[in-house]
């Protein structure tokens, strides 16, 4: 029990405070100033407001699903203790990254700023890289046949037909 609760309040310091607080909310605001354009039409806005909530969806499925089925945290210190493939993540690896993206793209829409559109890719690369270079290596290294056959399943950013997780044989 003392666990599940050192990873659950581990997991909203750093969300809070760590990778999506700073990707999401601290970098936007430095960028934005949250100022939305007095001209924004309503449609725009209340589009880039679906936009925001539709990509918090799988940060939070993320990281509920990784304590309770991974056994651990978001946060690279504290990873899970087993490969989490269930939810969207049967769909596409990257769900939490693909989600941070939406959000992004929702802030950049709402806010109508060339200096967030900059950043949405900038973010974008930055995640590639640390997934191509750091995460999907230590996942093979910590999880070997189970990730390689993960990998193979399931598309690495958008879910494609029959991109979906299968039972491990």
């Amino acid at each position: 029990m003392a666990s599940l609760k050192r990873s659950v309040l581990v997991s909203i310091l750093f969300t809070i405070f760590g990778g999506p607080g700073i990707i999401l909310i601290y970098l936007p605001l430095a960028i934005t100033r949250f100022r939305v354009p007095a001209d924004e039409p309503p449609w725009q806005i209340a589009f880039a407001a679906a936009l925001i909530a539709l990509g918090l969806i799988p940060l939070l499925d993320s990281i509920i699903r990784f304590v309770r089925v991974g056994s651990g945290t978001l946060m690279p210190n504290v990873p899970t203790e087993k490969l989490v493939i269930s939810g969207l993540y049967r769909y596409v690896r990257n769900p939490m990254y693909v989600g941070d993206l939406i959000v992004l793209t929702g802030e950049a829409l709402l806010f109508e700023n060339y200096w967030m559109v900059m950043y949405l890719a900038f973010i974008w690369t930055v995640l590639n890289s640390f997934i191509r270079n750091y995460e999907e290596p230590t996942l093979t290294r910590r999880h070997g046949a189970e990730y390689t056959l993960y990998q193979q399943q399931v598309r690495r950013w958008w879910p494609g037909i029959g991109s979906r997780i299968r039972p491990l044989t």
